[in-house]
């Protein structure tokens, strides 16, 4: 068979390298960067944070591919206790309940939520227009968009559901995100996949990748759009503040904020994983979703109104902080009348293929790139078998 050659070496990209390499085929994978991992990156030292907020969802597809391979390793949930410290910022002043609003909107199926109307509309004719403001702003979690309630209602509606299950969905890999990468990593040398780093790839080398073997192009939309040269990969993401910082313990703080005034939500993750920082603090990560032309001061004083209703005393506390814009880097958001499958093909042509977030597949945030990952290598093994007239095994994946 073939060369299969992937560019991109983040959750997409590995999930498309360890797919092709199980179909039997050869899979070098290409990555820019020094390390892998691309948003699922965690940092160095002794404050480990992924590049924002990051969970798995259980009933998620990449759950059971993960689990089927050994490969999720210790995954962490919230332990039970801590759902009494989530907090709701409403009216300006922090409640301990949500409104029954939610409550009841949590209800609806996603299916009863029409794909052509936006969701404020659809959600204000559910459950009134200040419930409606409440629920799109607690599902920006799952959005990272400023105004979740312009959004197709179905599109916001499946990610509130799922946002508002009991008992919770999310699960944290145990020591970040970049322990899941590490385990992915190795499985996928240890199908003889060649991983590359530090081997950026621009136009003229895809060419020349591409003579020898179909090719997975699996980074973010833009440059997918210029290193293949096609002005028709765009689609809209979110734009938004992040914020991580380490707090000196105190007894008594939220384990969640969620800001039901404005989308913003601050979550302390050592609640679930006190390994991410040292002994004695806690480490916190959130997200303040801005409009395009707002200032990243803006999403900062946002997250620090949440911290004031919080972590009593948060300033004199701080040992670490970080902040950073992300901007359309958020994966893919569907405004009314689109889904995932109006967003740009997986299939490019001349044997190429595209993966990553805001591609045509479902899924909720690194979902899609699991989704899209997989088909992706899926297909492109089937090329290469009709480039090298051999037989594939499609089922092996």
């Amino acid at each position: 068979m073939e060369q299969i050659h992937v560019i991109g070496g983040g959750l997409a990209g590995l999930t498309a390298a360890i797919t092709a390499a199980e179909s039997g085929a050869r899979v070098t994978l290409h990555e820019g960067h020094r390390t892998l991992g691309g948003r699922a990156r965690t940092t160095d030292g002794p404050h480990r944070a992924n590049e924002g907020p990051h969970a798995l969802y259980r009933r998620g597809p990449h759950w059971t591919w993960l689990a089927r391979r050994d490969l999720l390793g210790p995954v962490v949930s919230v332990p039970p206790l801590e759902g009494l410290r989530f907090r709701f910022r409403r009216d300006g002043a922090a409640r301990r309940v949500p409104p029954a609003a939610l409550l009841r909107l949590a209800r609806r199926s996603a299916r009863t939520a029409p794909v052509d109307a936006d969701f404020r509309s659809w959600a204000t004719g559910q459950i009134g227009e200040e419930g409606a403001r409440a629920a799109a702003n607690f599902a920006a979690a799952a959005l990272f968009h400023h105004d979740p309630g312009a959004l197709s209602a179905r599109f916001v509606q499946e990610r509130f559901r799922r946002l508002a299950s009991l008992p919770p969905e999310a699960r944290y890999p145990a020591g970040g995100w970049a322990r899941l990468i590490e385990r992915m990593a190795a499985h996928a040398r240890g199908l003889g996949v060649a991983v590359e780093t530090g081997a950026r790839v621009d136009t003229r080398r895809l060419g020349e990748l591409a003579r020898t073997g179909p090719v997975v192009v699996a980074t973010s939309l833009d440059s997918a759009r210029a290193l293949l040269a096609d002005a028709s990969l765009t689609w809209e993401s979110g734009r938004t503040v992040l914020v991580d910082l380490a707090l000196r313990t105190r007894r008594g703080d939220a384990f969640v904020v969620s800001d039901l005034d404005a989308p913003g939500w601050l979550e302390r993750f050592t609640a679930q994983d006190p390994g991410l920082a040292p002994a004695g603090e806690q480490l916190l990560q959130g997200q303040f979703p801005i409009g395009p032309d707002a200032r990243r001061a803006e999403g900062a004083a946002r997250a620090e109104d949440l911290l004031d209703l919080g972590f009593p005393g948060w300033r004199e506390r701080t040992t670490w902080r970080v902040e950073a814009l992300a901007d359309g880097r958020t994966g893919a958001v569907d405004r009314p009348g689109t889904t995932w499958r109006d967003r740009p093909s997986v299939v490019r042509g001349d044997g190429v293929f595209l993966a990553g977030d805001q591609v045509a597949a479902p899924g909720l945030l690194s979902e899609v790139s699991f989704t899209s990952g997989l088909e992706a290598a899926m297909l492109a093994v089937k090329a290469a078998g009709r480039r090298s007239g051999s037989g594939v095994d499609l089922n092996r994946t």
